[in-house]
C-alpha cells in the first residue's frame, strides 16, 4: 500500500558537495538516480517542478520526459525549452525526480511499482540540498494494516538500506532524517520500527 505522505525520508545538505544552482542541482540529480537505479529502485522517466516568479509566487508546474540516463545537459536544454513564455524570469523550484522501481512479495516474486522511490533536489541559489523519500509499506516491519510481514521487509529493506549507504558514500556526509508523517519516520538507513500491541503495529488505513 501507498500513503499519501511520506513513510520515511532522509535529507541531505550538499554546501560541501557541490556548489549551489540549477546546473549544479541536476547533475546532483543524475548522479543520485544512477545510485539508486542500479540498485533497481528508481528508474527515471520524469522530471516535475514548479515555476516561481519573486514577488509573486507559483506561476505553473511541468513536467518533463526523462531519457534513458539522462545527462545533465539533456534536462538542462529541456527545463530551458519549457519555461512560460509570459514570465521570462522565472525560477525553478524543487525538481522531483520520479520512475518505477522494483520490489519482491513474500514468496520472492520481483514487482514494479510508480513511485517507489522518489528523489528530490533543491536548486536554490545559495544553498544544494537533497531527498530521498519512500511511500509504500514494503520497508517496515509491518504493513499499513498493522499486520507485521518481515518476510517482505527482509527481502527490500536491506536493498534500500545499500542505496542509502551508497548515496552517502557518493555525497561525502550522512543524511538526515526527514520530518516524520502519520505513516512514519526514518530511522537509520530504514523506516522506524512501530510501537507493536500484541504483535501488531498501528492500523493507518484510515488515511489512505
Amino acid at each position: 500500500m501507498r500513503a499519501p505522505e511520506e513513510a520515511a525520508s532522509w535529507e541531505w545538505e550538499l554546501d560541501a558537495f557541490a556548489p549551489p544552482g540549477l546546473d549544479s542541482a541536476l547533475a546532483t540529480a543524475v548522479r543520485m538516480s544512477e545510485v539508486l537505479r542500479e540498485h533497481g529502485l528508481l528508474r527515471p522517466d520524469s522530471l516535475r517542478w514548479r515555476w516561481f516568479v519573486k514577488g509573486r509566487g507559483s506561476v505553473g508546474t511541468t513536467e518533463l520526459a526523462v531519457p534513458e540516463s539522462p545527462t545533465e545537459g539533456e534536462l538542462s536544454r529541456g527545463i530551458a525549452g519549457s519555461r512560460p513564455v509570459a514570465h521570462p524570469n522565472a525560477e525553478v523550484g524543487a525538481l522531483r525526480m520520479s520512475g518505477t522501481g522494483s520490489w519482491f512479495d513474500a514468496e520472492g516474486a520481483e514487482r514494479r511499482e510508480r513511485d517507489l522511490v522518489v528523489l528530490t533536489v533543491y536548486p536554490e541559489e545559495r544553498h544544494l540540498a537533497a531527498e530521498v523519500a519512500v511511500f509504500h509499506d514494503i520497508w517496515g516491519y509491518c504493513d499499513f494494516r498493522g499486520e507485521p510481514h518481515p518476510k517482505v521487509q527482509a527481502r527490500n529493506a536491506p536493498r534500500l538500506a545499500s542505496a542509502l549507504r551508497a548515496l552517502e558514500r557518493l555525497l561525502g556526509t550522512a543524511p538526515e532524517p526527514g520530518e516524520a508523517t502519520y505513516f512514519g519516520r526514518a530511522d537509520g538507513y530504514g523506516p522506524a520500527m512501530p510501537d507493536l500491541i500484541d504483535g501488531k503495529g498501528p492500523d493507518l488505513t484510515d488515511r489512505l
